[in-house]
This record gives C-alpha cells, sequence and structure tokens, in this order.
C-alpha cells in the first residue's frame, strides 16, 4: 500500500537581501517536495528588462504601457519557478548584474510594477498542486504580509547588515545592503516588514543547514496535526 501523500503546505519566507532566503528556500524545495518561487528574481528581471527598453522607475501612463508589453510567463525546472520574458528565461548574470543590484528595490517600490508580478506570484499555488507538488516555498519581502498573508507556515530571515554584505562579497557581487534595507523598509507600496505572527530566525548565527532544519522542524509539525 501506498503511504499517504503529505497535506500540500504553503511557506513564505521573508527578509533583507541577502539574509538567506533563496539558500534556504532551495533546500527545502528539494527535502520536502515543494515548488520553489523566488519572488525577488522575478522583480530583478523585470528591473532589466525595463532598463534595457529605457523605462526610467517613475509611475505614469509611459510605464503602464511598458508593463503591459512585457510578455511574462513562467516554467518550473526541477523545483525552481523560472520567470520567462516571452519563450526564453532572463539570464542569471542580467539578473545579478551591478546595475539591477542598483536599481530594484526603486523598481519594486513601485506599485504598478508589484501589480504586475503579485497575480502571477499567487498563481503559483494552485499551479503547485495541480504539478503534484508537496506545497509551495516563497520567498521574498512581502509574502508573509501581501502575497500569501494566510500561508501555513511563515518566517522571517534576518542577520547584521556587514554579515550581508560580506556573503555578496563571496558570491563576487557588489550589492548595497544598506541602501536596500532602507528603500525596501522605507517604501510605502508592500514594504519589508517581519508579518504578524512569523517566526523570526538570526541567520547570521546559523549555518545553513541549521536554518534549513529550523524551518524544516515547523514543516514536519505541520504535516504531523494536518
Amino acid at each position: 500500500m501506498n503511504a499517504p501523500s503529505p497535506p500540500f503546505c504553503t511557506v513564505a519566507i521573508d527578509g533583507g537581501a541577502a539574509s538567506g532566503k533563496s539558500s534556504t528556500a532551495r533546500g527545502l524545495s528539494t527535502r520536502y517536495h515543494l515548488l520553489h518561487v523566488d519572488t525577488g528574481s522575478h522583480y530583478r528581471a523585470l528591473t532589466h528588462l525595463l532598463r534595457r527598453r529605457g523605462q526610467p522607475p517613475e509611475e505614469g501612463e509611459a510605464l503602464d504601457e511598458a508593463l503591459a508589453d512585457l510578455p511574462l510567463s513562467a516554467r518550473v525546472d526541477d523545483h525552481h519557478a523560472v520567470l520567462l520574458a516571452g519563450e526564453e528565461p532572463v539570464r542569471e548574470k542580467d539578473l545579478r548584474g551591478l546595475e539591477v543590484n542598483e536599481w530594484v528595490s526603486t523598481y519594486a517600490a513601485l506599485p504598478a510594477v508589484r501589480h504586475r508580478l503579485l497575480a502571477l506570484q499567487r498563481w503559483f499555488v494552485p499551479f503547485a498542486r495541480e504539478e503534484g507538488f508537496a506545497g509551495v516555498v516563497m520567498e521574498g519581502r512581502d509574502i508573509g504580509s501581501v502575497v500569501l498573508p494566510d500561508a501555513d507556515l511563515r518566517f522571517f530571515l534576518e542577520a547584521d547588515p556587514d554579515e550581508r554584505a560580506a556573503r555578496r562579497r563571496a558570491e563576487g557581487q557588489e550589492d548595497t545592503i544598506a541602501d536596500r534595507d532602507r528603500r525596501d523598509t522605507e517604501r510605502q507600496s508592500s514594504p519589508l516588514v517581519c508579518p504578524e505572527g512569523a517566526t523570526r530566525i538570526d541567520t547570521g548565527s546559523l549555518s545553513l543547514p541549521e536554518v534549513i532544519a529550523r524551518v524544516g522542524d515547523a514543516i514536519e509539525r505541520f504535516r504531523e496535526k494536518a
């Protein structure tokens, strides 16, 4: 007799730049057969495409038209949801380039940009169910507060800004962590906050396996209770 399938679980992971969201989500997605949705890469892709079109980060008709003309869709590679521009994924080197690092928080603060991506991000939950995943682990800056406020499990990862900047340098990237934190937390549309009731995890004092294990324990408890 086959073992019963685990209950479908939605996991929201929020936090600032280089707080460990993506590494944690990737580890969880493989261990628990969850669809990994990196919403930060969505904003990076949109920033890259808008910069390439010469569209400044300003609300108005021009931005609305530029966003409407962008042919966004998605596909799944292994456990990871990849944003497509037309039929091709945006290249990783373009997503992580210095220009995108500098501008992504500015574009992400625009309500029109956030609205353009919100429905797509929420769509991944029913998509994951249809595709037979055991759940979704979605990471970003407003997942537990805006995108999936009713997620089964919500976490907020944090670490000292100097520690996070060092992580970026170790990855061969330059990132203005303090400036991005300020822009992300001060923006009026869906600011970076720790959602009420979310579990805070200081990733500066834990190894990546320890962070994954801590969130994993919560997933296993959820499955036991369901």
